[in-house]
Parts: structure tokens; C-alpha cells; sequence
């Protein structure tokens, strides 16, 4: 049977490639962007099967309005694709406010508003999967890159636990963490201005980003679509060779650290109290 698919940020990057991997296979899609201009080209290309929807995620009433609009129109909803977000560099020390609650509003508010509205359908149903489109950077940090991951690392906590809070219902949630792909990600981002001090990391994070062997995002829509048919999809799961390269690493530290310092752990804790008498 095929999948409805509810997307957010349909337009480009990821998103466009999820939904156009959807669509190649005779799925029906609920695809939204701020802009439903550049999604014609999908409705002349697969028609009914392609519903656009104008969405900015930050706008509460519009999310449950785009949700209701789907579900109204196609019965049911059984993919949903948290993929709207935009980047952010830019050192701590840089970030104004305004930038860094910009980011949380869309990247991790954004999420928490759709799967509010989902989230009744679901229920109802018995099924769904909820796909949370979150990053390498989610697990670890880069520098200039703290304010995107903030919003990655919130993401992931949340979606964690969101995933064991539905999973009574039959709702599914996967953590998808793509590392870098081919995509406008990374032009289009916001920045913040530029303070001298840090002229050193954003030189070494040009020469990193400029060396990177960029994913394709074709690929990665072809990916999702395994996901999704799987029947035990895992709560995370990297796209790209990016995660696979990096992470162990990272997390073997850590454990490393905790395991150096677990004498000032215990210390922390305080003394354990008397046991009790036989």
C-alpha cells in the first residue's frame, strides 16, 4: 500500500529529495514550504498525488491548519518528515538573541508544532512515523557552529523522548542525522557578525567545509524510503559516511573522560548512608 507522506520544508535540499523519492514510487505527498512557487514543478510532474501547502513552521495556527488541510485531503497521514530548518554560524560570543531564537523557533519549535498537530491523527490511526531531520551536529559540536547545534542537540533529547512516550500508540519516531550533502544548505544559512577575534576557527572551518566529499541528496531520499518500509525502524540512524567517520571517536572520548573522572563523580555524590541494621 502506498505511504501519505506530510513534509516540511519541501522545497529544496533534503526535503525536496525526500518528496521527490516519495512521489517516484507512487507515494502521495503533503509537501510544504514557505514558498509553494517552487514546488510546481512537482504538481506538473505527478499531480493529484503532490498537495502544496504554504507553511512557515513558526506560525503555531498554520502548522495545525497544513496538518488538517492533509489529513482532510488524503484520509490519512503516515510519514511525517520534520525537515524544515536553516543554519546558523557563527561563534558563541557573535549570536545575537534575535539569531539564536530565530534558530530554535524554526529548527526545534517548528518540529514540537507539528508533531503537536500530528500527533491526534496518529493516535487514531494506530500508526505513523514520525521522521525528525536532525544532524551529525546533534551529537557533537563544531566550532561556530553552536547556536545550529543547540537546536540540533534540543531536537534530539526531545525526539527521544517522544519516542518512547508514543510508541503505546504505535507511532514510530526516527532520528535521522545527515552529515553535509550537496545542497544550499550552507549558502543560505544565517550569519552572525563577523568578530576578528575568532578569524582563525572560520578560516579552518572554510578549509574543512570546502574539503568535505559532499552526500547526494538523491541518495539520501532513496535511503528514507527504506527507512520508512522498515517495520523495526531504529530511534537513530546517520545519512552519509560523515557520522560513521566521526562519532565513534567522539563518544569514545567521552567515555574515556567519565571514566577518568569518575573518582570526583563519586566524591560529588557524598558519602553513601549507613546500611541498614540486620
Amino acid at each position: 500500500m502506498s505511504k501519505v507522506w506530510f513534509v516540511t520544508g519541501s522545497s529544496r535540499g533534503l526535503g525536496r529529495a525526500f518528496v521527490e523519492a516519495a512521489l517516484s514510487r507512487g507515494d502521495r505527498v503533503a509537501a510544504t514550504a514557505r514558498d509553494t512557487g517552487r514546488l510546481e514543478a512537482l504538481v506538473t510532474a505527478h499531480g493529484d498525488a503532490v498537495l502544496p501547502l504554504r507553511l512557515d513552521v513558526t506560525d503555531r495556527a498554520a502548522v495545525f491548519d497544513a496538518v488538517r488541510r492533509a489529513r482532510d485531503h488524503f484520509g490519512r497521514l503516515d510519514v511525517v518528515v520534520n525537515n524544515a530548518a536553516h543554519g546558523l554560524f557563527g561563534a558563541v560570543e557573535e549570536l545575537t538573541e534575535r539569531q539564536l531564537r530565530d534558530q530554535l523557533d524554526t529548527n526545534l519549535l517548528g518540529a514540537v508544532r507539528v508533531v503537536q498537530a500530528v500527533l491526534p491523527h496518529l493516535r487514531e490511526q494506530g500508526a505513523g512515523h514520525i521522521v525528525q531531520i536532525s544532524s551529525v551536529g546533534g551529537l557533537t559540536a563544531f566550532p561556530l557552529g553552536g547556536g545550529y547545534s543547540a537546536s540540533k542537540w534540543a531536537l534530539e533529547g526531545l525526539s527521544e523522548a517522544l519516542a518512547h512516550e508514543v510508541a503505546p500508540f504505535g507511532v514510530k519516531v526516527t532520528l535521522v542525522e545527515p552529515g553535509s550533502y550537496a545542497t544550499e544548505a550552507v549558502a543560505s544559512a544565517v550569519r552572525a557578525e563577523a568578530d576578528p577575534h575568532y578569524a582563525a576557527p572560520r578560516e579552518a572551518f572554510q578549509e574543512y567545509a570546502a574539503a568535505l566529499d559532499l552526500g547526494d541528496p538523491a541518495a539520501a531520499g532513496r535511503a528514507l524510503l527504506d527507512l520508512v518500509d522498515s517495520a523495526e525502524p531504529p530511534l537513530r540512524v546517520f545519512f552519509g559516511n560523515h557520522g560513521n567517520q566521526m562519532l565513534p571517536q567522539v563518544y569514545a572520548e567521552r567515555l574515556k573522560t567519565w571514566a577518568d573522572w569518575q573518582d570526583l563523580s563519586a566524591k560529588a555524590h557524598g558519602p553513601l548512608p549507613p546500611a541498614p541494621a540486620a
